[in-house]
């Protein structure tokens, strides 16, 4: 699910100063880190300070305060040094402390302390964030320092994307007249347009079968919002215009849509079929309709046949890293219903929070919803992710009320969405760990052992030492305890009843299992006892299949089948010696659902989803080297995102190819073209692995997206390349072996793609619920033959330029064709409401 391969190893430069008991004021504080460089003196290694500045007029002491910040960049052990001490605290959380020759810091003075980190740092998502402070005098509080900034990072690795670069790539996108794209997306089955249009008003009646009458009031409230009058819904007949949805014998999600100058018709067998019509007919209005009201709309005449490729069609959203507010939800399962996904995977639960609220077990959102400085976890959760020391202050705190979680259900079923929660365990469960530990707490001051461990997920004197992939070192669920099937077995029954009474349909329950760390449960006196006494176990890697057998029975037994991230599949062994996980084939019968995240190019997993399709367990892609839409878009100091996976424009989920995705494997995880011979000897997907592939998924994990621009610029327009690959059938381009053919026919198919998203869909995302801030690309710009030449990746898109050193504004001229002019040149993309892009400089010298 997520890795992260870095190490942190601070080497102090500057003594920081000594500290005296009088109060300080911390706002006075100058914090600026800066980039040194990486690959410092040859090593692998970057280097990287801190520049302390002292703005007030009195010293800055040189003890009794600790300095927290969080960082992606992780510390594997504390390093001391004659100034300060730096120490990993738990998590992504540090502390940087005097040392014991620390001397005061005078007023104007700088302390400058050096740091050196494994790996490159190539953009500011790895610069550390949240800086604050905690006085000895005061230590349950923290003070932000906000006076804390980064430096700009330029050219900080070899490989930088330029805008040269960007050009190339642009080169091979045709300009597609807007009257020559389709109208429907993502691409339907069949698609042909007739001369004419139908005039939606606000007197046009919808006509629908008993069985849609849903789907019938969900479209009266669509049109509703465009029209701000009320479109009737099985009325008396006399209206000339309907819009009638009837029923037929189709597949299960199948729909026709017929536009005649006097009638729509959607016809399909279910309300699925019918509702996934409805999108193609809001996909036909123009992306004006969907701002302010309107008087008339106008749609094309068209007839189309349509079916999804894949039944499941997914977005993974992870609120527990940071909170979302439950409009943000509903902005977000708009965007799904438009673009036909119907499964959200709600990764509430993690190690940094809880977000659903479960009455029986009020610590869970009282403890595991709320972060803030701590020094002991006990009432709430440390920082993370740069959330600060003030509790309850979102995105770091926050969670959905019973009454919000149902609504939520509600709004996804009106949209035939379906919400997946995830509880994840045994790893990822520090939050729940936490909050009945609290429970615990509570209930043995009261003398009432009984009840007190009635739900506890620890050992007390479990003395494992582990580290998790996120730095935590007591994460995992002590999988000998009853308690914890206890634990399970109520959480899911109160989501259940959640479902039932939003009326929400509930056929899975995802239940974690991944990053489950090495050394967990070894140290734990229940865990031993649990090995010695039942004779399937013979050490602490077996506890994993004894717990997943135990909960699936908990999840079988409410009439679910369970869900899961892919080492349910797997096994610990050895080979040659050597540790290895390979396929198990025991829970394969069990009706497991994997999510399949790791085929990460050069990690030797490159087949995974495949072996484990091949093997018979049911598979959702959900591929880091394709769909992880939290990675950056490309390498660049000022493109936000992790990297350890690669890098993500929107043509990455566009060419996978679900069923031979090494076919069009095009970058290793250092955007570096890939080598072809990490294939070699790899599994191919069988036909009989090809009925196991049950569909696709996007993944947005949430570590570093604190506001909702934030989650609109990884967002999209990442997604409709998911959307699209997930719900239309497999391109020209996929199965051709001719080389020049294959790259003749996927550029038109990549132009008809990215003409339809610049000049149909992000027009549309300008209004669509309130609009989203999707990302918009920044121009390609070359010098050729003394001139200037720019492109840019999605046409409908407006370059504009400045020659004055000026940026670019919507009133700077636009492009239209080389630019003569020498000096600098300054362009930046714009969209229809005059959001702008990036700036990129290109020197015509």
């Amino acid at each position: 699910m997520r890795f992260f391969c870095y190490t942190l190893i601070f080497c102090i430069c500057y003594a920081v100063p000594s500290f005296s008991q009088t109060k300080f004021d911390a706002k006075q504080l100058q914090v600026t880190w800066s980039l040194i460089g990486n690959h410092f003196k040859g090593s692998n290694q970057s280097r990287a300070v801190f520049n302390i500045t002292n703005k007030s007029n009195q010293p800055f002491p040189a003890t009794g305060w600790t300095i927290y910040f969080s960082s992606s960049r992780n510390i594997t052990k504390s390093t001391a040094t004659a100034g300060a001490i730096v120490e990993h605290v738990n998590g992504d959380l540090y502390k940087l402390a005097p040392g014991k020759d620390s001397r005061e810091l005078g007023p104007g003075k700088t302390a400058r302390i050096e740091y050196d980190s494994d790996g490159e740092l190539i953009n500011y998502t790895g610069a550390p964030s949240g800086l604050y402070i905690v006085w000895d005098y005061d230590p349950e509080n923290g003070f932000p320092l906000s006076g804390f900034s980064i430096t700009p990072l330029v050219n900080t690795v070899p490989g930088i994307v330029t805008p040269q670069k960007i050009f190339l790539q642009n080169q091979s996108i045709g300009n597609i007249p807007a009257t020559d794209l389709p109208k429907i997306f993502p691409t339907p089955v069949s698609y042909k347009e007739r001369s004419g249009v139908f005039q939606i008003t606000p007197g046009v009646v919808i006509q629908a079968d008993p069985a849609f009458l849903k789907e019938a009031q969900y479209l009266s409230g669509e049109l509703n919002q465009l029209f701000g009058s009320t479109f009737q819904v099985n009325t008396a007949a006399g209206n000339e215009k309907t819009i009638v949805l009837q029923k037929a014998a189709l597949n299960k999600e199948a729909y026709r849509l017929i536009v005649t100058k006097e009638q729509i018709t959607i016809t399909a067998a279910s309300g699925n079929g019918v509702f996934s019509g409805i999108q193609s007919l809001r996909s036909l209005m123009p992306a004006e309709a969907f701002n302010g009201m309107q008087s008339v709309v106008t749609v094309p005449v068209v007839e189309v046949e349509d079916e999804p490729r894949f039944s499941y069609r997914s977005l993974m959203l992870d609120v527990a890293r940071n909170f979302k507010t439950k409009e943000t939800i509903f902005r977000i399962l708009d965007l799904m219903a438009m673009y036909k996904m119907n499964v959200l995977h709600f990764h509430f639960s993690d190690d940094e929070g809880w977000r659903i609220e479960i009455p029986s077990l009020p610590e869970l959102t009282g403890v595991g919803a709320v972060r803030g400085h701590t020094q002991d976890s006990k009432t709430r959760l440390p920082v993370s992710y740069g959330s600060g020391p003030i509790p309850g202050v979102h995105p770091g705190s926050g969670y959905y009320s019973r009454s919000d979680f149902m609504e939520v259900l509600r709004y996804a079923t009106e949209r035939h969405i379906q919400v997946i929660p995830e509880i994840e365990s045994p790893g990822h469960s520090r939050a729940a760990i936490k909050a009945m530990n609290a429970r615990y707490e509570q209930l043995i001051s009261k003398g009432k052992k009984a009840e007190a461990e009635e739900y506890l997920l620890c050992d007390p004197d479990d003395k494992s030492v582990y580290i998790s992939a996120q730095q935590w070192t007591d994460n995992v669920i002590c999988v000998a305890r009853p308690s914890a099937y206890r634990f399970m077995a109520k959480v899911i029954d109160e989501l259940l009843l959640m479902y039932k009474e939003a009326g929400a349909s509930l056929s899975t329950i995802h239940m974690g299992g991944d990053e489950t760390p090495a050394g967990a449960w070894e140290g734990s006196p229940l865990c031993r006892q649990l090995i010695a006494t039942d004779s399937s176990l013979q050490n602490a890697n077996d506890l994993w299949y004894y717990y997943y057998k135990k909960v699936n029975d908990i999840v079988q037994s409410r009439g679910l089948f369970m869900s899961g991230w892919e080492e349910l599949g797997m096994r610990k062994t050895v080979l040659d010696g050597q540790k290895t996980m390979i396929v198990n084939p025991a829970f394969a019968r069990e009706n497991m659902l994997l999510h399949v995240w790791n085929n990460v190019t050069g990690w030797g997993a490159e087949d995974l989803p495949y072996r484990l399709a091949n093997a018979g367990y049911k598979v959702v892609l959900s591929p880091v080297s394709n769909n992880y839409l939290d990675l950056a878009y490309f390498k660049h100091p000022d493109e936000p995102g992790y990297y350890w996976g690669g890098f993500q424009d929107i043509d990455k989920p566009f060419y996978f190819i679900p069923f031979d995705y090494y076919k069009t494997s095009r970058e290793d995880p250092d955007g570096n073209p890939v080598n072809p011979n990490v294939f070699i000897g790899k599994d191919r997907l069988t036909d009989y692995g090809k009925s196991n592939i049950v569909g696709i998924q996007g993944l947005l994990w949430n570590e570093n997206v604190r506001t909702d621009d934030q989650l609109d610029y990884l967002l999209l327009p990442k997604l409709l390349g998911v959307a699209e690959r997930a719900w239309a059938k497999d391109p020209s381009w996929a199965d051709e072996k001719d080389t020049g053919l294959f790259k003749q026919r996927y550029n038109a198919d990549w132009s008809v793609f990215v003409n339809v998203i610049g000049k149909r869909e992000l027009p549309r995302l300008d209004y669509l619920s309130g609009g989203f801030k999707y990302r918009i690309p920044t121009a390609g710009a070359k010098v050729v033959g003394g001139a200037v030449e720019a492109n840019v990746q999605l046409p409908g898109l407006v370059i504009r330029y400045t020659t004055d050193g000026t940026t670019p504004t919507v009133f700077s001229k636009p492009y239209s064709g080389p630019i003569t002019q020498k000096g600098e040149i300054r362009l930046r993309v714009f969209t229809s409401n005059g959001r702008g892009s990036r700036v990129v400089v290109v020197r015509n010298l």
